[in-house]
């Protein structure tokens, strides 16, 4: 079973519609017919009529003489009666509401959401941004013709689902509507999802898992300042820590102060040691001093920060190799992760950043964040596309622990769910 169906369930075949059977109402047509009463009866039924109201007015005055004398002793008793017991109930149904509310507070935990809801909440942004255009989108053609395939390709770009991506998806869809006959735009919404989700699968070649060892587990972090690398460390430090690790940062980006203190913070933060050297030291350096203290310690998991000039590609370049090289020195078949931080925000600039950083040094993985205020999701599809770069970290929020392994049928749930 693919991903698609996997997700959304397999296409149902329609079904025969049943034959609906109309009831017929019993409708009852006889009139009610009494027997006409002769002229005299009626003047009979008349004269009885009015000697039994006259009757019942007089009794009813009399009765009305002693009720008025009753009521007027008993009235004022009943408003005192009444007035106590309207404070007494209030007084008591405001001592029961300050109870039950410090009850309530007391015995409701605060609910922690679930991996499926971080991404549904985090991808709200991207997926009612596509679902809108989409609906628009739908909503204009009556007929799906050339004009029609050339304005989707446009809307799919504009989605940061990237131009390679618009391109195929958009070719295949000519070749589907051909087969399925497709006349109306809107029988191809169903085609238009399950391609997204085909085109990211790739026949389900894709290993999002994170390689971790039975001893050290070395983590090589890149990427260009302020996406969110040094906290996306700081984060996963709190998260495996959590998970009973034993994790270290090596702060490796020594050429700008404020990551050494960001770096720092953190460590102080999650409580965990981070390796520094003096200001300007040689990045290579602080990374050996950080691999022999990771070994010696018995460290299950080692992070490093590095600096993201990719400015000076040439000069980052060097940097980065040398500090592979020294990496190697101490463990021969490390970094065993070596992660690009992209910001999601930044649509397709960021899969110009990973095709730059794959230039400049292997990839295993990309560390997506900053997902949950942007609009611009689609631009994974873009990079498993175009690089084949698994995501293998996506951060949802702000908070501690809004960071997670990515999973793709997670992601694509919370990013197409509800527009079939």
């Amino acid at each position: 079973m693919g991903l698609f169906d996997r997700l959304f369930g397999k296409k149902e075949e329609p079904k025969i519609e049943e034959v609906v059977k109309e009831a017929l109402e019993n409708l009852d047509l006889s009139e009610d017919t009494e027997p006409a009463l002769t002229e005299a009866e009626e003047v009979s039924q008349e004269d009885e009529e009015v000697e039994i109201v006259e009757q019942a007015k007089l009794q009813e005055d009399k009765i009305q003489d002693t009720v008025e004398k009753s009521i007027d002793s008993e009235s004022v008793v009943e408003v005192q009666q009444e007035e106590v017991s309207e404070e007494e109930n209030y007084e008591f149904e405001e001592i029961a509401d300050e109870n039950n509310s410090e009850v309530l507070e007391a015995q409701t935990p605060q609910a922690e959401e679930t991996v499926q809801e971080k991404y549904d909440r985090s991808l709200k942004k991207t997926r009612t941004g596509f679902g809108a255009r989409l609906n628009a989108f739908l909503a204009n053609f009556r007929s799906v013709d050339e004009e029609f395939f050339e304005e989707l390709e446009e809307l799919l770009i504009m989605s940061d689902v990237g131009v390679q991506v618009a391109s195929n998806l958009t070719e295949e869809l000519r070749y589907e509507a051909k087969i399925e006959n497709a006349k109306k735009p809107d029988a191809l919404r169903r085609v238009i999802i399950e391609k997204l989700v085909e085109l990211y699968e790739k026949d389900g070649n894709y290993d999002e898992r994170i390689h971790f060892q039975d001893g050290l587990t070395v983590m090589l972090f890149v990427g260009v300042n302020g996406v969110g690398k040094t906290t996306s460390i700081g984060k996963l430090a709190h998260r495996y820590k959590q998970a009973g690790k034993k994790v270290m940062l090596v702060a490796a980006d020594t050429f700008r102060a404020g990551a050494v203190a960001q770096l720092a913070e953190w460590g102080r933060r999650v409580d965990v040691p981070v390796v520094t050297g003096p200001e300007k030291a040689d990045p290579a350096s602080v990374v050996f001093d950080g691999m022999e203290r990771a070994v010696a310690e018995g460290i299950d998991i080692l992070m490093i920060d590095t600096a993201g000039r990719l400015q000076n590609k040439d000069n980052l370049m060097a940097e980065l190799e040398k500090i592979g090289r020294i990496i190697k020195r101490v463990v021969p078949e490390a970094p065993h992760e070596t992660f690009l931080a992209l910001d999601a925000s930044t649509g397709q600039n960021a899969l110009v950043q990973a095709k730059e950083f794959s230039k400049i040094t292997p990839l295993t993985g990309i560390v997506l964040t900053k997902i949950d205020g942007t609009a611009r999701g689609g631009v994974v599809l873009a990079i498993r596309e175009e690089l084949n770069i698994p995501v293998k970290l996506i951060g949802f929020g702000e908070k501690i622990d809004d960071i997670g392994e990515f999973n793709s049928e997670n992601f694509m749930k919370g990013l197409l769910e509800g527009l079939i």
